[in-house]
């Protein structure tokens, strides 16, 4: 049985070489709407910092709405010192952190997806083992888009770097990690992007 969660170490530390020799990174937007690249690192690096009881606290009082305490949390710790994000990154607390109820599989998504909302932002290279990226594919088809509020009726994908496809209709082909992206509900920078759900 695979080891989801050993593929998150290595994605995170490759991210933080990538952004600690591109300092002026830092300051670009990612695909994560209304987010620069520090916004989405204060995000994932979340864990590191809040116990599981200040995260809690935290979370009533943004009224039980994660999206409210994923944005508050991330513009006020998006102005964190770099080295010390860069350190969070690599952080054994974060490369072993599971959220409460997506266990391992939740632990990757997280890791790829959002590594992604900067590599690709950026037009880097992606940071993502290539068997996280198909497992990652694989949890996001196995949930029909309904993870991200995407609509895959007649919607055929196919990689262009590895033989996977899914779906049947109307093709969208792309790298692997761009197929992620669209899945969570993304806009490329070339503007394509999946149908939304009603």
């Amino acid at each position: 049985m695979t080891d989801l969660q050993s593929w998150v170490a290595p994605t995170y530390d490759r991210l933080a070489d990538l952004l600690a020799a591109a300092v002026e990174a830092w300051d670009a937007p990612s695909l994560c709407r209304n987010w620069l690249v520090r916004h989405v690192i204060a995000h994932v690096t979340m864990p590191v910092r809040l116990t599981p009881e200040q995260f809690g606290a935290q979370l009533a009082a943004a009224g039980g709405d994660f999206t409210v305490l994923s944005d508050t949390v991330a513009a006020r710790d998006a102005s964190l010192p770099v080295p010390d994000l860069l350190d969070q990154l690599r952080s054994p607390v974060l490369q072993a952190w599971q959220p409460p109820s997506g266990g391992a599989a939740g632990a990757l998504s997280h890791a790829v997806i959002h590594s992604l909302d900067v590599t690709i932002a950026l037009d880097r290279p992606t940071v993502v083992p290539e068997p996280a990226l198909a497992a990652v594919l694989g949890q996001l088809t196995a949930a029909h888009g309904t993870w991200f509020g995407v609509d895959l009726t007649g919607v055929r994908l196919e990689a262009t770097d590895t033989d996977w496809t899914w779906g049947d209709g109307q093709r969208t082909r792309a790298d692997s990690g761009r197929l992620v992206a669209l899945l969570s509900g993304r806009t490329l920078p070339d503007g394509r992007a999946l149908p939304r759900r009603d």
